[in-house]
């Protein structure tokens, strides 16, 4: 896997994939920057969401559960001393579904935590990971312009 990341000005950065895919990254104003894309360690965390979220979803599929939807919320805690790793990351599932056992989605959180997700693994070196998960029956409500832009 290859990936560049290249300077733009002030504090933002591009960063590029090898499959083709960029994604600017900027800093907080007080530190330089416009406030033009997410910050890196955002980064870090939205790329822990999307694994584990890759493997539950997978995980779900193959058990042939009726799922719907899903979402993946997390909350971090960084040090408060240089480097500020993430020293705990809470990760929450919002499975949507009808007729979803909940014994079949408690087991995929459990298997992307403990065995499949890299970047749980990897930031778990540094942080307390905890794993829940809701199931709630039915679609996710759709969201308006205004709440995407909010979460």
């Amino acid at each position: 896997m290859q990936a560049r990341v290249k300077w733009l000005d002030g504090m933002a950065f591009v960063g590029e994939t090898e499959t083709g895919h960029a994604v600017v990254m900027d800093g907080a104003p007080e530190f330089g920057g416009r406030n033009l894309g997410p910050r890196p360690m955002e980064m870090l965390l939205l790329g822990l969401g999307g694994c584990t979220g890759f493997d539950v979803i997978a995980i779900l599929k193959k058990a042939r559960q009726p799922v719907l939807d899903c979402e993946v919320l997390m909350e971090a805690v960084r040090s408060e001393k240089v480097p500020k790793v993430f020293t705990e990351i809470a990760v929450h599932f919002r499975v949507y579904g009808t007729g979803l056992a909940e014994k079949q989605v408690a087991r995929a959180v459990e298997l992307s935590a403990t065995r499949y997700c890299s970047a749980s693994m990897m930031l778990g070196a540094s942080a307390s990971i905890t794993h829940d998960f809701e199931i709630i029956e039915g679609p996710a409500p759709r969201a308006s312009a205004q709440t995407a832009g909010e979460t």
